[in-house]
């Protein structure tokens, strides 16, 4: 796995992925692993797009499900926290993948024209195991972080 280009952030477990790119004459064709590039074997997947100019998605954390983004075409802005740190990340390249693990909030936001957004997903749809008040987040993090548990 040494030949994988991930990069740490300051956000827990929020990593950045260059993923494998081969270009020829022909044209480009990235890649990614499952289990490998992209960190988890993926249950699901969905794609995000007509997104209005001031239109914002997410905004929430999972549990359990990890998710891996990547702007398949335009430009996507991502806010990634923890609960401590807080960063924001520009999805602007199709070899680009952004790591987003359970109990994260994350947003996506400045989605241009003719962004797509595609997200692999570890699980399958639960809304059991979304959180969606940004203030039960922060109390589940603060419960963590005193050793409390979920």
């Amino acid at each position: 796995m040494s030949d994988l280009d991930v990069q740490q952030t300051t956000v827990a477990g929020v990593t950045l992925h260059k993923l494998p790119e081969v270009s020829d004459p022909r044209g480009s064709l990235s890649v990614g692993e499952f289990g490998r590039t992209v960190p988890f074997m993926v249950s699901r997947y969905f794609l995000v797009y007509g997104v209005p100019e001031d239109g914002v998605r997410g905004d929430h954390a999972h549990f359990r499900c990890h998710q891996f983004l990547i702007a398949a075409k335009g430009t996507i802005h991502v806010t990634a926290d923890d609960g401590v740190n807080k960063e924001e990340f520009v999805l602007d390249k199709a070899n680009m993948g952004i790591h987003i693990p359970p109990m994260t909030w994350g947003s996506q936001y400045q989605y241009s024209s003719d962004a797509v957004l595609l997200v692999l997903a570890s699980d399958y749809y639960d809304n059991e195991d979304y959180v969606t008040s940004y203030e039960e987040f922060l109390a589940h993090v603060k419960l963590r972080t005193e050793g409390g548990g979920a």
